[in-house]
């Protein structure tokens, strides 16, 4: 970083996710000095949350925690969390960026992380880290292996009772502290914004997230991560073990009257690993998948796929077309069949999971003059010779800020925006 009517750094990384981090860590390992912008209070993404990746089923969280600890430390990368974009804009050959600190009402340079604070709050809230589980306090550190470990306060739970002031030894506790404003300059930008998924509120048909038993693939990734809420599977209407398990696929994705007419790509893969997982866990569960298409694409997923039928998965080629309460917490299942005798059918389950749609995790309206395609993902214009470019000079896009994929795709692109950085700004010298 460099000092001046600014602060500037070679690139800005905007997204610490496993696709920010990468593209960081390959441009400051060539000597680039980088700052990554993350909205969240921790670095991680998506990743950080997940049991398991397929189709190794290597553990998420291992592969993960290098890489955000690589990139706390190393001395060319500056990460600035809970901090969001608010103008990207081009000025004198570089690009600057104006920035909304977020306020924590922690100070992060006072927060030793001893978590004094968050045993003395008196507030417990539904902890949406673990799916809405579990609970978290009102002031808390996001979770054990977060980066940075600062705590933070949510000021629609705190009720200002004043513990967590007096029993923080450092006093950062800042009951007062407001948004900051500021600017960085750099000479390019990578875009590593992620994607969020469709709310499950949105889809009439399955409930509106009215079901007890209808859960989310990320909330059912909480449940089986060993850091989970239970250290076990429950269903969450009455803390019992299921029986009868099903994935739902393509809720929200393919689907017109959501607006998502794509395929979000990684669904079919994650209900393969999930199912896979629930098999070891919960050995005498009968699991099914409710599938129009499985869309096995990658290295290995064709093999993946096979294994979880050879374990005993049912899948079933079928779209669900409703979903209804039964009784003690069971939950209908009404689809049409496409298999051999077709028609309408109904099954009932004792926990369903939703393989909902993916959707961008930034837009970039009013922020800056990057463009979106039909699916509102940003825009690249060389998607088959180089899916990085964008149509802003030194701005480049990585992993699912430009459409839906997986983990190895993400980390890949993330090198190759990486490397178009570097080149621009070799060019520049």
């Amino acid at each position: 970083m460099s000092s001046g009517p600014h602060p500037r750094f070679d690139v800005l990384v905007l997204g610490g996710g496993i696709a920010g981090l990468e593209a960081a860590l390959n441009l400051a390992e060539q000597n680039f000095s980088v700052a990554v912008v993350e909205k969240d209070a921790t670095i991680g993404g998506k990743m950080i949350r997940l049991s398991k990746v397929f189709p190794t089923l290597d553990c998420s969280s291992c592969i993960t925690t290098p890489k955000m600890a690589a990139a706390s430390h190393h001395p060319n990368i500056t990460i600035l969390t809970y901090c969001e974009l608010q103008t990207l804009t081009r000025q004198n050959g570089d690009l600057l960026a104006m920035i909304i600190q977020k306020p924590r009402y922690v100070s992060e340079e006072k927060c030793i992380g001893c978590r004094q604070c968050e045993y003395e709050c008196p507030v417990l809230v539904p902890d949406a880290e673990q799916g809405g589980f579990a609970g978290r306090k009102a002031i808390r550190i996001p979770f054990s292996n977060a980066i940075p470990q600062k705590a933070l306060i949510d000021p629609e739970n705190c009720i200002l009772c004043g513990r967590c002031a007096k029993a923080c030894p450092t006093q950062a506790v800042n009951y007062y502290e407001q948004p900051e404003e500021f600017t960085l300059a750099a000479g390019a930008a990578v875009i590593a914004t992620g994607f969020e998924m469709l709310p499950l509120e949105d889809k009439v048909q399955y409930g509106q997230a009215q079901i007890p038993n209808v859960i989310t693939a990320l909330q059912m990734e909480r449940l089986l991560a060993p850091h989970g809420p239970y250290n076990r599977v429950l269903r969450p209407y009455d803390g019992k073990e299921p029986d009868n398990i099903a994935f739902i696929q393509c809720a929200g994705s393919r689907d017109q009257s959501m607006g998502v007419e794509y395929c979000s790509r990684v669904c079919c893969m994650y209900a393969v690993k999930q199912a896979m997982l629930l098999s070891g866990a919960l050995p005498l569960a009968d699991l099914t998948v409710y599938y129009m298409d499985i869309r096995a694409f990658g290295k290995g997923y064709e093999q993946f796929f096979q294994t979880a039928q050879a374990m005993g998965v049912n899948f079933i080629k079928g779209k669900a077309a409703y979903l209804d309460p039964g009784e003690d917490g069971a939950v209908k299942v009404r689809y049409e069949s496409q298999e051999a005798g077709g028609g309408v059918r109904l099954a009932e389950h004792d926990l369903v999971v939703l393989s909902l749609g993916l959707l961008p995790g930034w837009n970039p309206e009013g922020r800056c003059a990057l463009s979106t395609g039909g699916d509102n993902f940003i825009k690249t214009v060389k998607p088959k010779t180089a899916p990085t470019l964008t149509g802003l000079e030194g701005v480049f896009v990585a992993g699912a800020a430009a459409g839906p994929k997986d983990i190895v795709d993400s980390i890949a692109e993330a090198g190759a925006a990486a490397m178009e950085a570097s080149r621009h700004l070799f060019s520049k010298q």
